[in-house]
């Protein structure tokens, strides 16, 4: 057991750090200067809007993983798919012509893939935690 809280303190904190990391670099964007907006080049509005609002979700969904809470993992598994979404409805926008910027592209694979790891790991070691404390 002392391995699940472990790994659940790991994702947490990668959960965590990634949702602070993606308001400050998405509000930089946002709220900031006219100098960061021309830095982010052909950025996508719905796809910087969704990813800064979503930082908020990571960082709470980071907090309850650490607390162990299974609403987290819930949550970590809504961000997973709202991202593959948001990924889809971006490569639609591609599809169409739309301008945007490879680094969008990579950004969303990157999300995807950690968010899902997150959900599948969450689940796996809070279904571990659930099954172990029954049987006590």
């Amino acid at each position: 057991m002392q391995k699940n809280v472990l790994g659940l303190r790991t994702i947490s904190l990668i959960a965590f750090g990634f949702g602070l990391l993606t308001i400050k670099e998405g509000g930089a964007v946002l709220f900031g200067s006219d100098a960061a907006r021309m830095s982010a080049g052909n950025y996508v509005p719905f796809v910087l809007w969704f990813n800064f609002v979503t930082g908020f979700a990571y960082v709470v969904a980071g907090a309850g993983l650490w607390l162990q809470r299974r609403w987290a993992v819930w949550l970590a598994i809504a961000i997973a798919a709202a991202t593959l979404c948001t990924f889809a409805l971006l490569g639609g926008h591609v599809l169409l012509g739309g301008a945007y910027e490879l680094r969008t592209v990579i950004a969303m694979s990157a999300r995807t893939l950690v968010w899902t790891a997150i959900a599948a790991i969450g689940w796996r070691l809070t279904s571990t935690n659930t099954s172990a404390k029954a049987t006590q």
